[in-house]
């Protein structure tokens, strides 16, 4: 069977950056098939060095206008590793409810304003304002719930002003957590018709196995520090990311790739569900369970479902992080900083999966040498092999054609919500 079909799109529409899929077939063989970034590198790691610790989260948190916080606290951890500061009760709830916060609004742009249009056949959100006003309300709602929680306990919700090295430097006031409160059990129900809708879509049947990273859950949903973790049954220290990462250089990308037992690894929303799936609300697992999501799932397509599993998870977590705060009243939320010559490595959960911050400090508490791993990074290596295995599957059917395996390798790569800008360290 002579099968022709050329795919080339440059680039990728709704996501962050700038992306090209570029797949081509000839008389039924293969010429090419393969995901490369090609946005302009950002050398952000330089601009790190000779910064005094007190200003460095501050400058990490404009890596990246969607993950802020992630930055933000992933900076300071890294700085309080390298100082042995430990943080106070109080303060480390305050980082992990602003941090719920990211993930859910993040979460909710993706699966609603990114994701969705794409099952609809729809080229962008805006169409769906007039065909499903109700989705287009809900979003809207959610999206703004969780900006107000990053707003309250971290100043802001792009370029967080609240967090430094050692704690916080503001609480909330407790009228204003309880009104969050009653603002997240209220988005509940919007979150149930959210995945009502989700049950109507057909996901991709795709499978490619692979191998998922990410933080190690003790007692509770991994999102900031703790050991890493592989489905393959790799296991480091936070400090240990290096052996994890891998991180190489390929000719076609602006962005360095990586791996660890296989050609390439996964992070992300997906990546967290499969290694720590016995650790989430029971309410997230009940939602899981409704929409076909079981560990371990090595559909990327299905990303789009743990997102919103873990829209849940934060929204309950969020509620129970809020009681606590208001029973025990206002807290110790400073310790103690004294700057010394030092080594630390932070690691926190970003919406789009594990990030890592590696700074070397003088005495005098300034950046000798940084280091960044987004996990756009760690995952572009996997899309590309996830495109090359995808064409294998669906394009040697004589029902393919160039729009129709457009469609599906965008929402393949539109399923790991990159964030190309923040990759091209």
């Amino acid at each position: 069977m002579k099968i022709n079909l050329n795919v080339d799109v440059r680039h990728l529409s709704r996501v962050e950056g700038h992306g090209n899929i570029k797949i081509k077939v000839e008389n039924g063989e293969i010429k090419e098939a393969r995901w490369d970034t090609v946005e302009t590198p950002r050398f952000f790691e330089v601009m790190l060095k000779n910064k005094h610790y007190s200003t460095a989260g501050l400058l990490a948190a404009r890596i990246c206008g969607i993950c802020s916080i992630s930055h933000c606290l992933c900076s300071i951890r890294a700085t309080e590793n390298a100082f042995k500061v430990v943080v106070p009760e109080t303060a480390a709830k305050l980082r992990l409810l602003a941090k719920h916060g990211e993930t859910f609004q993040s979460h909710i742009l993706h699966v609603l304003f990114l994701a969705a249009p794409d099952f609809f056949n729809e080229p962008s959100v805006i169409p769906l304002i007039e065909k499903k006003p109700d989705i287009a309300a809900i979003a809207i709602r959610l999206k703004g719930v969780g900006n107000r929680l990053c707003d309250t306990v971290a100043g802001r919700t792009t370029h967080p002003v609240a967090f430094q090295v050692g704690g916080v430097t503001m609480v909330p006031e407790k009228n204003s957590l309880l009104g969050l409160r009653d603002e997240l059990k209220r988005s509940l129900d919007d979150l149930q018709t959210v995945v009502d809708l989700f049950s109507t879509f057909t996901i991709p049947d795709f499978i490619r196995e692979t191998e998922f990273v990410s933080l190690k859950g003790e007692k509770e949903y991994p999102y900031i520090g703790g050991s890493l973790i592989s489905s393959d049954g790799v296991e480091h220290k936070e400090q240990d990311y290096q052996p994890m990462t891998n991180e190489y250089v390929d000719k076609n990308n602006t962005s360095k790739w990586s791996k660890l037992s296989r050609e390439s690894y996964a992070v992300g929303a997906l990546a967290r569900f499969n290694n720590n799936v016995q650790l989430l609300h029971p309410k997230a697992s009940e939602v899981a369970t409704s929409l076909g999501l079981k560990s371990v799932c090595h559909n990327p397509f299905m990303n789009n479902v743990a997102q919103l599993v873990e829209c849940f998870h934060v929204v309950h977590e969020a509620i129970r992080l809020i009681d606590e705060l208001v029973e025990s009243g206002p807290g110790e939320t400073m310790a103690k900083v004294t700057p010394k010559a030092g080594e630390g490595v932070g690691a926190v959960e970003a919406p789009r999966g594990i990030l890592f911050h590696h700074y070397k400090y003088d005495k005098t508490g300034r950046i000798l040498m940084a280091n960044c791993v987004v996990p756009t990074t760690q995952n572009n290596a996997n899309i590309h092999q996830d495109i090359k295995s995808l064409v294998k599957k669906f394009a040697m059917t004589k029902e393919m054609t160039d729009e129709k395996l457009e469609l599906l390798s965008s929402m393949l790569v539109r399923s790991y919500d990159p964030c190309i800008s923040c990759s091209v360290h």
